[in-house]
């Protein structure tokens, strides 16, 4: 298991990885009150544009009135196409009153992360 963590202000986004075999389960907490909002399953595939280009199709399972799901199938697609793997991520995020500019540093935190994850497991 391995747990990632990046802060700006006063947004904190947490990733615990954990490896299932061949597979990867990440759940993505932060703010003021963890939850299940959103669950995607990305599973790799050839590009269909480029058959020698990996890509991957992703499923969405979203809890009626959370906005989860962006932040999820980003990383969830990203970590799949990039490390040729089954990926489910599992992503609560609750920021009270947050503001357009902590979105914005939110998702910047996220690719962060996923970059972080991506370079560790490909290395």
């Amino acid at each position: 298991m391995q747990s990632l963590s990046l802060e700006k202000g006063r947004i904190k986004i947490n990733l615990m990885v954990i490896p299932m075999g061949d597979d990867l389960c990440v759940t993505i907490t932060g703010g003021d009150k963890a939850h299940i909002g959103c669950v995607t399953l990305s599973i790799p595939r050839p590009s269909l544009a480029d058959p020698d280009v990996t890509s991957s199709t992703t499923s969405i399972l979203n809890i009626t009135g959370h906005k989860d799901d962006e932040a999820a199938r980003y990383v969830s697609r990203l970590l799949s196409s990039h490390l040729n793997k089954n990926v489910v991520v599992i992503c609560g995020i609750h920021i009270n009153n947050i503001t357009t500019e902590e979105i914005k540093i939110t998702y910047d935190l996220l690719e962060r992360l996923t970059d972080i994850l991506i370079k560790e497991h490909n290395g």
